[in-house]
């Protein structure tokens, strides 16, 4: 019995040993959250729960809808009329580019990415630059929208912004973002085509109807028409009624990680020593710019937002630059990791092709990006 019990508490502690080393930035946000409550008592207060809420019902909405197919109808319908090699590309692109102001980055990653290598893989046409364009399109094209990635959520609900204030922010990054993935994707070599799709019913189309419903009501708490509280209770009873398997689908560690966030940033805020150099280094909206684009290199770009936000009221520099901040290093965006994964799992020899065609994407796009949003801002006073 003694034996027994001993091996169950050591596969428990490989478990969760394997859980931290699967998901980093979790276990980093965790360790930095507890070493602060040493330093200073956490407050309830730091956590902002319209962000946290916000988060697990888009989360469920969005597993809801993945698990029926939605968007994996739609883009095999459209690549099916394809004949080409750059012509599925820049659809695929697109797909990743607009979606993800609808169902966050990761998520249009997660249901384009496995079509594009298997289109691949069908095709035999070497698709990595494409994978990489989709992953730049959906940081991009999710930053257009307040529901797009996890940083503007948070700011969006933290400064209390209106819809319009928060589209002409953030609108030139997306319109030029666009613009240079199809000059990128011109330059991709051409393959001829002859590919059939298999075709993909959807699961269950009043269950359809009624999640998105759901995503509709969840997009109008964001933009603060309705209770962020009411929208909550209509997503569980929901989930309730039609999947509550649902519940054990969504990334959890994603909400604790920002729970761990919350903390670790409230705790050193009320430090002194942090007051005093954000005080001297944090005084004009160039600074907040530049310094959110350089720590979401480094932290990546929903950490950088969260700790920012604490020391400026500048927001749309702010919110400019946590979304050019998402490009660059791998770790600047989360969503960025998983197209990697995603990748290397099918192709794990081309691993190192793939990073540094990665940073030299990303780097171009960040340097050419964060200098003409910039010199833009300025001359129209924009921030």
């Amino acid at each position: 019995m003694k034996e027994y019990t001993f091996v169950q508490s050591e596969k428990k502690l490989h478990l969760k040993i394997g859980i931290l080393k699967k998901d980093i930035v979790f276990t980093i946000s965790l360790a930095l959250a507890i070493m602060s409550c040493f330093i200073h008592t956490p407050k309830l207060e730091y956590i902002n729960f319209k962000v946290v809420f916000s988060l697990f019902n888009l989360m469920l909405a969005v597993k809801a809808l993945e698990d029926l197919k939605l968007l994996d109808k739609l883009a095999i319908a459209i690549l099916n009329k394809c004949n080409n090699s750059k012509r599925v590309s820049i659809i695929l692109i697109l797909l990743c580019f607009f979606s993800s102001m609808l169902v966050t980055n990761d998520v249009a990653l997660i249901t384009f990415i496995p079509l594009t290598l298997i289109i691949s893989k069908i095709t035999e046409a070497n698709m990595l630059d494409t994978i990489i364009l989709q992953t730049i399109a959906a940081n991009i094209g999710s930053s257009l929208t307040p529901m797009g990635n996890p940083q503007n959520l948070f700011i969006f609900s933290y400064y209390g912004l209106k819809p319009m204030q928060f589209f002409t922010t953030v609108l030139l990054l997306a319109v030029l973002g666009m613009i240079l993935l199809y000059i990128l994707n011109h330059r991709l070599k051409s393959k001829e085509l002859e590919m059939e799709l298999p075709f993909t019913p959807m699961a269950n189309r009043k269950k359809t109807a009624v999640w998105g419903i759901v995503f509709c009501i969840i997009t109008v708490s964001i933009l603060g028409v309705i209770s962020y509280k009411l929208a909550f209770l209509i997503t569980l009873i929901t989930v309730c009624v039609l999947d509550i398997k649902l519940l054990r689908k969504i990334d959890y560690l994603l909400l604790i990680t920002f729970i761990c966030f919350f903390i670790f940033i409230g705790n050193i805020s009320d430090l002194v020593v942090v007051h005093t150099f954000a005080n001297e280094n944090l005084k004009s909206p160039t600074s907040i710019y530049f310094s959110s684009i350089f720590l979401s290199q480094l932290i990546s770009n929903v950490p950088a937002a969260i700790f920012l936000s604490k020391f400026s009221m500048d927001w749309q520099p702010l919110l400019l630059g946590v979304n050019l901040g998402g490009l660059g290093t791998i770790i600047a965006s989360l969503a960025s990791v998983i197209s990697y994964k995603l990748f290397i799992k099918n192709d794990p020899w081309k691993s190192k092709m793939y990073l540094i065609r990665f940073s030299i994407y990303n780097f171009s796009f960040l340097a050419f990006l964060t200098l003409v949003c910039y010199l833009i801002s300025k001359i129209f006073n924009l921030f």
